[in-house]
């Protein structure tokens, strides 16, 4: 079971490709070597050193007090773990904000000196002129809108967006400013999967989601929630996918022989198989629609769908058969869930408590 290293890195043209064809996009956070290694043995799309290794790393209860050398310290280390794999470095809190300066030379940092193939900002219109500056030296950039963990202050705490009239046209006139200055791709966090698609389907770049639906062009997943390794919380849309592979786990243990020789040799006889095996099930679930699902997105109340519809900037999606596309259900209790044909295969219809959910580990 020892990995074949990917023939080449991901580049952004492949991505837009990815889009064009309905493919979703599977990336993981990671922060040292531990996470990167089963990341890049099973061949994810992207990592992305996030800001988050503030808290399920080094212990902050925020992502706010970390610190540029704290990331570069992450970065160094997954691009050594993970050297042919499209790494993407986290700007953190004060490192782009300042001015564009300070910006392109934080950014370029991320570049030069932890081989990062791309940055990622937070911000729509209010950040343009410093992720600008950061496209315009020549770094790729990927957008962060939605729930940005950086500025939860100025938008009242961690709460789900995207839900109101105001609320999606603030983010898509972000998106289209961000589109407007180079970005290659969005990341939208913590928006129910409706609006969020109408972002996916009127950029031309790629539009992923963290808790977005299963509507968009990929998903993005905290690697400590993926294993079910973060003790203090667990967001509402994350997934731990250890129970889901318990038993492809065992039954590769029973299949090794002798475990003590297969551990001197390779190391191919603990968690490290796991880690692997949990990361290479998300990428599955991913990739054929499964996850999210309908479970791990955020409900949609029928009035707030009914006046997101009035919307200027919503728009008729043509419905083909993706891998990707939730069909719309509603529910008893007037909450709009997606229902998807891969789903859990039960046909079941998920019916929610109207109460505001907790929005998730940041990013």
């Amino acid at each position: 079971m020892i990995p074949e290293q990917p023939s080449e890195k991901m580049t952004v043209s492949k991505l837009r490709q990815m889009k064009k064809e309905k493919k979703p996009a599977a990336w993981v956070t990671a922060y040292t070597l531990s996470s990167a290694e089963p990341a890049q043995s099973t061949h994810v799309d992207m990592i992305l050193v996030g800001d988050s290794g503030g808290m399920v790393e080094l212990g902050y209860e925020t992502t706010n007090p970390v610190t540029m050398d704290e990331m570069l310290m992450f970065a160094k280390a997954i691009r050594r773990a993970a050297p042919h794999t499209f790494v993407i470095g986290d700007m953190p809190q004060g490192s782009y904000e300042t001015s564009p300066r300070d910006a392109v030379r934080n950014a370029l940092r991320f570049i030069k000196e932890a081989g990062c193939d791309a940055v990622k900002c937070e911000g729509g219109r209010r950040m343009t002129k410093p992720i600008r500056a950061i496209v315009d030296a020549g770094v790729l950039v990927i957008g962060h809108l939605g729930l940005t963990p950086q500025s939860t202050a100025s938008f009242g705490g961690y709460r789900v967006q995207g839900k109101t009239k105001k609320s999606f046209e603030a983010i898509i006139e972000d998106a289209w400013a961000l589109e407007e200055v180079g970005v290659f791709a969005i990341l939208l966090e913590a928006m129910p999967s409706m609006p969020a698609e109408q972002i996916a389907f009127q950029l031309d770049i790629p539009v992923y989601g963290i808790g977005a639906g299963g509507r968009v062009d990929g998903q993005l997943i905290i690697m400590h929630d993926l294993l079910g390794d973060y003790q203090a919380f667990r967001p509402w849309f994350a997934k731990c996918f250890i129970p889901d592979v318990e038993g492809a786990f065992h039954q590769y243990l029973s299949q090794i022989g002798d475990p003590r020789k297969v551990g001197r040799e390779t190391r191919e006889d603990g968690i490290r198989v796991l880690r692997r095996i949990a990361v290479q099930r998300y990428i599955e679930d991913v990739r054929t629609g499964k996850y999210p699902g309908e479970e791990y997105s955020y409900p949609l109340k029928a009035e707030d769908l009914e006046e997101l519809k009035s919307s200027r900037y919503w728009k008729d999606i043509p419905k083909e058969p993706s891998m990707i596309t939730n069909v719309p259900t509603q529910v008893d209790s007037g909450i709009i869930v997606g229902s998807s044909a891969q789903g859990n295969g039960s046909g079941q219809e998920f019916n929610r408590s109207d109460v505001e959910p907790p929005a998730h580990l940041l990013v």
